[in-house]
Protein backbone atom coordinates (compact mmCIF):
# COMPACT_ATOMS: atom_id res chain seq x y z
CA UNK A 1 0.00 0.00 0.00
CA UNK A 2 1.35 3.42 -0.97
CA UNK A 3 2.20 6.00 1.68
CA UNK A 4 -0.69 8.28 0.67
CA UNK A 5 -3.15 5.37 0.82
CA UNK A 6 -1.93 4.46 4.31
CA UNK A 7 -2.28 8.09 5.39
CA UNK A 8 -5.85 8.36 4.08
CA UNK A 9 -6.76 5.31 6.18
CA UNK A 10 -4.68 5.99 9.28
CA UNK A 11 -5.58 9.67 9.71
CA UNK A 12 -9.41 9.34 9.88
CA UNK A 13 -9.16 6.11 11.87
CA UNK A 14 -6.97 7.86 14.45
CA UNK A 15 -9.47 10.74 14.58
CA UNK A 16 -12.30 8.25 15.16
CA UNK A 17 -10.35 6.56 17.96
CA UNK A 18 -9.72 9.90 19.69
CA UNK A 19 -13.35 11.01 19.30
CA UNK A 20 -14.69 7.66 20.51
CA UNK A 21 -12.63 7.69 23.69
CA UNK A 22 -13.39 11.39 24.17
CA UNK A 23 -17.03 10.54 24.92
CA UNK A 24 -15.81 9.02 28.18
CA UNK A 25 -13.94 12.18 29.17
CA UNK A 26 -16.85 14.37 28.11
CA UNK A 27 -19.04 12.33 30.46
CA UNK A 28 -16.57 12.92 33.27
CA UNK A 29 -16.50 16.67 32.55
CA UNK A 30 -20.31 16.80 32.53
CA UNK A 31 -20.35 15.61 36.14
CA UNK A 32 -18.63 18.73 37.44
CA UNK A 33 -18.85 21.49 34.81
CA UNK A 34 -21.77 22.97 32.82
CA UNK A 35 -21.75 22.38 29.03
CA UNK A 36 -20.91 25.82 27.64
CA UNK A 37 -18.03 26.14 30.10
CA UNK A 38 -16.65 22.78 28.99
CA UNK A 39 -16.87 23.70 25.31
CA UNK A 40 -15.36 27.16 25.80
CA UNK A 41 -12.37 25.78 27.71
CA UNK A 42 -11.77 22.85 25.33
CA UNK A 43 -11.96 25.14 22.30
CA UNK A 44 -9.49 27.68 23.68
CA UNK A 45 -7.20 24.81 24.68
CA UNK A 46 -7.34 23.59 21.08
CA UNK A 47 -6.47 27.06 19.79
CA UNK A 48 -3.58 27.25 22.27
CA UNK A 49 -2.21 23.95 20.96
CA UNK A 50 -2.68 24.71 17.27
CA UNK A 51 -1.37 28.29 17.16
CA UNK A 52 2.28 27.40 17.91
CA UNK A 53 2.05 24.41 15.56
CA UNK A 54 0.85 26.70 12.78
CA UNK A 55 3.56 29.24 13.59
CA UNK A 56 6.34 26.65 13.56
CA UNK A 57 5.16 25.23 10.26
CA UNK A 58 4.88 28.68 8.68
CA UNK A 59 8.40 29.52 9.84
CA UNK A 60 9.78 26.28 8.42
CA UNK A 61 8.12 26.91 5.06
CA UNK A 62 9.49 30.45 4.90
CA UNK A 63 13.01 29.22 5.60
CA UNK A 64 12.65 26.89 2.63
CA UNK A 65 11.40 29.74 0.49
CA UNK A 66 7.90 28.30 0.16
CA UNK A 67 5.15 30.88 0.50
CA UNK A 68 2.04 30.04 2.51
CA UNK A 69 -0.43 32.78 1.50
CA UNK A 70 -3.47 33.47 3.66
CA UNK A 71 -6.87 33.98 2.08
CA UNK A 72 -8.23 36.07 4.95
CA UNK A 73 -11.68 36.48 3.44
CA UNK A 74 -12.04 32.78 2.73
CA UNK A 75 -10.60 31.85 6.12
CA UNK A 76 -13.02 34.16 7.91
CA UNK A 77 -15.98 32.78 6.01
CA UNK A 78 -14.91 29.17 6.49
CA UNK A 79 -14.26 29.70 10.19
CA UNK A 80 -17.66 31.29 10.76
CA UNK A 81 -19.60 28.63 8.84
CA UNK A 82 -17.72 25.57 10.12
CA UNK A 83 -17.39 27.04 13.61
CA UNK A 84 -21.09 27.84 13.92
CA UNK A 85 -22.13 24.31 13.05
CA UNK A 86 -19.40 22.89 15.30
CA UNK A 87 -20.58 25.11 18.16
CA UNK A 88 -24.14 23.86 17.79
CA UNK A 89 -23.03 20.23 17.56
CA UNK A 90 -20.69 20.30 20.54
CA UNK A 91 -23.22 22.22 22.67
CA UNK A 92 -26.02 19.73 22.01
CA UNK A 93 -23.63 16.82 22.46
CA UNK A 94 -22.26 18.01 25.80
CA UNK A 95 -25.76 18.68 27.13
CA UNK A 96 -27.02 15.32 25.89
CA UNK A 97 -24.10 13.25 27.11
CA UNK A 98 -24.82 14.29 30.70
CA UNK A 99 -28.02 12.20 30.63
CA UNK A 100 -26.86 8.99 28.94
CA UNK A 101 -23.91 6.61 28.58
CA UNK A 102 -20.80 7.41 26.54
CA UNK A 103 -21.42 4.49 24.19
CA UNK A 104 -25.04 5.40 23.50
CA UNK A 105 -24.07 9.02 22.87
CA UNK A 106 -21.42 7.84 20.42
CA UNK A 107 -23.85 5.76 18.40
CA UNK A 108 -26.53 8.43 18.18
CA UNK A 109 -23.90 10.97 17.14
CA UNK A 110 -22.79 8.58 14.37
CA UNK A 111 -26.13 9.29 12.69
CA UNK A 112 -24.34 12.22 11.01
CA UNK A 113 -22.48 9.80 8.71
CA UNK A 114 -25.79 8.85 7.06
CA UNK A 115 -27.13 12.41 7.12
CA UNK A 116 -24.18 13.79 5.13
CA UNK A 117 -25.22 12.21 1.80
CA UNK A 118 -28.90 12.87 2.53
CA UNK A 119 -28.22 16.58 3.06
CA UNK A 120 -26.31 16.48 -0.21
CA UNK A 121 -29.73 16.54 -1.90
CA UNK A 122 -30.02 20.21 -0.96
CA UNK A 123 -26.66 20.81 -2.63
CA UNK A 124 -28.05 19.26 -5.83
CA UNK A 125 -26.23 15.96 -5.37
CA UNK A 126 -28.09 12.83 -6.42
CA UNK A 127 -28.95 10.38 -3.65
CA UNK A 128 -29.64 6.78 -4.58
CA UNK A 129 -32.02 4.25 -3.10
CA UNK A 130 -29.26 2.74 -0.97
CA UNK A 131 -29.03 5.87 1.18
CA UNK A 132 -32.77 5.89 1.84
CA UNK A 133 -32.46 2.26 2.97
CA UNK A 134 -29.74 3.44 5.37
CA UNK A 135 -31.99 6.19 6.68
CA UNK A 136 -34.70 3.63 7.36
CA UNK A 137 -32.18 1.42 9.19
CA UNK A 138 -31.03 4.36 11.28
CA UNK A 139 -34.64 5.13 12.20
CA UNK A 140 -35.05 1.54 13.41
CA UNK A 141 -31.74 1.72 15.28
CA UNK A 142 -32.65 4.98 16.98
CA UNK A 143 -36.03 3.54 17.98
CA UNK A 144 -34.34 0.56 19.65
CA UNK A 145 -31.65 2.72 21.21
CA UNK A 146 -33.68 5.70 22.38
CA UNK A 147 -37.31 4.72 22.85
CA UNK A 148 -37.87 2.93 26.12
CA UNK A 149 -39.46 -0.52 25.92
CA UNK A 150 -43.17 -0.42 26.76
CA UNK A 151 -43.41 3.34 26.19
CA UNK A 152 -44.37 4.04 22.59
CA UNK A 153 -43.00 7.54 22.15
CA UNK A 154 -40.83 8.17 25.21
CA UNK A 155 -37.22 9.27 24.81
CA UNK A 156 -34.66 10.21 27.38
CA UNK A 157 -34.09 13.99 27.37
CA UNK A 158 -30.53 13.67 26.14
CA UNK A 159 -31.44 11.48 23.17
CA UNK A 160 -33.20 14.29 21.31
CA UNK A 161 -30.27 16.61 21.97
CA UNK A 162 -27.86 14.05 20.55
CA UNK A 163 -29.98 13.61 17.42
CA UNK A 164 -29.82 17.38 16.96
CA UNK A 165 -26.07 17.13 17.49
CA UNK A 166 -25.82 14.60 14.65
CA UNK A 167 -27.68 17.01 12.34
CA UNK A 168 -25.28 19.83 13.23
CA UNK A 169 -22.23 17.60 12.72
CA UNK A 170 -23.49 16.55 9.29
CA UNK A 171 -23.67 20.21 8.31
CA UNK A 172 -20.19 20.78 9.75
CA UNK A 173 -18.73 17.88 7.74
CA UNK A 174 -20.26 19.24 4.52
CA UNK A 175 -18.92 22.70 5.36
CA UNK A 176 -15.42 21.40 6.02
CA UNK A 177 -15.57 19.41 2.77
CA UNK A 178 -16.26 22.67 0.94
CA UNK A 179 -13.72 24.95 2.61
CA UNK A 180 -10.86 22.49 3.27
CA UNK A 181 -10.08 22.18 -0.43
CA UNK A 182 -8.87 25.80 -0.62
CA UNK A 183 -7.80 26.67 2.93
CA UNK A 184 -4.92 25.57 5.13
CA UNK A 185 -6.07 22.76 7.42
CA UNK A 186 -4.57 24.04 10.66
CA UNK A 187 -5.68 27.62 10.09
CA UNK A 188 -9.23 26.48 9.37
CA UNK A 189 -9.21 24.43 12.58
CA UNK A 190 -7.94 27.40 14.59
CA UNK A 191 -10.60 29.62 13.08
CA UNK A 192 -13.51 27.29 13.76
CA UNK A 193 -12.40 26.73 17.35
CA UNK A 194 -12.10 30.45 17.96
CA UNK A 195 -15.73 30.75 16.89
CA UNK A 196 -16.80 27.86 19.14
CA UNK A 197 -14.80 29.23 22.07
CA UNK A 198 -16.17 32.75 21.77
CA UNK A 199 -19.81 31.67 21.40
CA UNK A 200 -19.54 29.13 24.21
CA UNK A 201 -17.68 31.60 26.44
CA UNK A 202 -20.35 34.27 26.08
CA UNK A 203 -23.14 31.82 26.90
CA UNK A 204 -21.15 30.42 29.81
CA UNK A 205 -20.79 33.91 31.32
CA UNK A 206 -24.48 34.66 30.80
CA UNK A 207 -26.08 31.35 31.79
CA UNK A 208 -23.70 29.27 33.91
CA UNK A 209 -21.90 29.39 37.23
CA UNK A 210 -18.90 27.04 37.08
CA UNK A 211 -17.01 26.44 40.32
CA UNK A 212 -13.29 26.21 41.05
CA UNK A 213 -13.80 22.76 42.60
CA UNK A 214 -15.63 21.60 39.48
CA UNK A 215 -12.81 22.85 37.28
CA UNK A 216 -10.24 21.08 39.43
CA UNK A 217 -12.20 17.83 39.28
CA UNK A 218 -12.56 18.01 35.49
CA UNK A 219 -9.01 19.20 34.76
CA UNK A 220 -7.51 16.03 33.26
CA UNK A 221 -10.59 14.99 31.23
CA UNK A 222 -10.81 18.59 29.99
CA UNK A 223 -7.18 18.54 28.90
CA UNK A 224 -7.82 15.36 26.92
CA UNK A 225 -10.87 16.63 25.04
CA UNK A 226 -9.28 20.05 24.52
CA UNK A 227 -5.91 18.89 23.25
CA UNK A 228 -6.72 15.51 21.70
CA UNK A 229 -10.40 15.59 20.67
CA UNK A 230 -10.54 19.22 19.59
CA UNK A 231 -6.97 20.23 18.81
CA UNK A 232 -5.76 16.98 17.23
CA UNK A 233 -8.80 15.01 16.00
CA UNK A 234 -10.70 17.86 14.35
CA UNK A 235 -7.53 18.91 12.57
CA UNK A 236 -7.08 15.31 11.42
CA UNK A 237 -10.65 15.47 10.08
CA UNK A 238 -9.80 18.49 7.95
CA UNK A 239 -6.58 16.83 6.75
CA UNK A 240 -8.42 13.59 5.94
CA UNK A 241 -11.12 15.36 3.94
CA UNK A 242 -8.54 17.20 1.86
CA UNK A 243 -7.49 14.96 -0.99
CA UNK A 244 -8.82 11.76 0.57
CA UNK A 245 -11.64 9.50 -0.62
CA UNK A 246 -14.70 10.95 1.16
CA UNK A 247 -16.42 7.55 1.11
CA UNK A 248 -13.58 5.83 2.97
CA UNK A 249 -13.05 8.83 5.24
CA UNK A 250 -16.73 8.86 6.21
CA UNK A 251 -16.71 5.16 7.04
CA UNK A 252 -13.61 5.43 9.21
CA UNK A 253 -14.80 8.55 11.03
CA UNK A 254 -18.08 6.77 11.73
CA UNK A 255 -16.13 4.11 13.63
CA UNK A 256 -16.00 6.53 16.56
CA UNK A 257 -19.30 4.98 17.64
CA UNK A 258 -17.67 1.59 18.10
CA UNK A 259 -14.75 3.08 20.01
CA UNK A 260 -17.15 5.03 22.25
CA UNK A 261 -18.95 1.84 23.36
CA UNK A 262 -15.67 0.03 23.98
CA UNK A 263 -14.23 2.97 25.93
CA UNK A 264 -17.42 3.42 27.95
CA UNK A 265 -17.43 -0.24 28.92
CA UNK A 266 -13.69 -0.44 29.70
CA UNK A 267 -13.25 2.86 31.53
CA UNK A 268 -16.64 3.78 32.98
CA UNK A 269 -18.18 0.32 33.27
CA UNK A 270 -21.17 1.38 31.13
CA UNK A 271 -23.61 -1.35 30.19
CA UNK A 272 -26.36 -1.22 27.59
CA UNK A 273 -29.48 -3.39 27.53
CA UNK A 274 -29.99 -6.05 24.86
CA UNK A 275 -32.45 -3.75 23.09
CA UNK A 276 -29.88 -0.94 23.07
CA UNK A 277 -27.12 -3.21 21.77
CA UNK A 278 -29.48 -4.25 18.96
CA UNK A 279 -30.02 -0.58 18.15
CA UNK A 280 -26.27 -0.04 18.06
CA UNK A 281 -25.84 -2.98 15.68
CA UNK A 282 -28.54 -1.69 13.30
CA UNK A 283 -27.08 1.83 13.31
CA UNK A 284 -23.56 0.54 12.69
CA UNK A 285 -24.86 -1.50 9.76
CA UNK A 286 -26.48 1.63 8.33
CA UNK A 287 -23.29 3.65 8.75
CA UNK A 288 -21.21 0.98 6.99
CA UNK A 289 -23.76 0.46 4.21
CA UNK A 290 -24.02 4.20 3.57
CA UNK A 291 -20.27 4.45 2.97
CA UNK A 292 -19.52 1.25 1.05
CA UNK A 293 -18.13 2.03 -2.41
CA UNK A 294 -20.19 0.97 -5.40
CA UNK A 295 -19.47 0.81 -9.10
CA UNK A 296 -19.45 4.24 -10.76
CA UNK A 297 -18.56 5.86 -7.42
CA UNK A 298 -15.34 7.17 -8.94
CA UNK A 299 -17.31 9.14 -11.50
CA UNK A 300 -19.56 10.71 -8.89
CA UNK A 301 -19.02 12.91 -5.86
CA UNK A 302 -18.85 10.24 -3.12
CA UNK A 303 -20.66 12.57 -0.70
CA UNK A 304 -23.87 11.94 -2.60
CA UNK A 305 -24.08 8.31 -1.51
CA UNK A 306 -25.62 7.49 -4.88
CA UNK A 307 -25.58 4.23 -6.75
Amino acid sequence: MKANAIRHVAVPLLAALIWGTAFVFQSLCARSLPPFTVNALRSFLAVGVLLPVSGLRTGALRRRGEALPIDWRGLLRGSLVCGSFLFLGTALQQMGIATTTAGKAGFITAFYVVLVPVFGVFLKKRVGARVWVCVALVAVGLWLLCIQAGESLTMEPGDGLLIGCAVAYACQVLSVDRFAQKLDSIRLSIGQFLVVGLLSGVLSLLLERPTASGLHEALWPLLYIGVMSSGVAYTLQVVAQRGGNPTLVGLLLGMESVFSVLAGALILGDRLSGREYAGCAVMLAAVVLAQLPVEKMRRQNPCNGGE
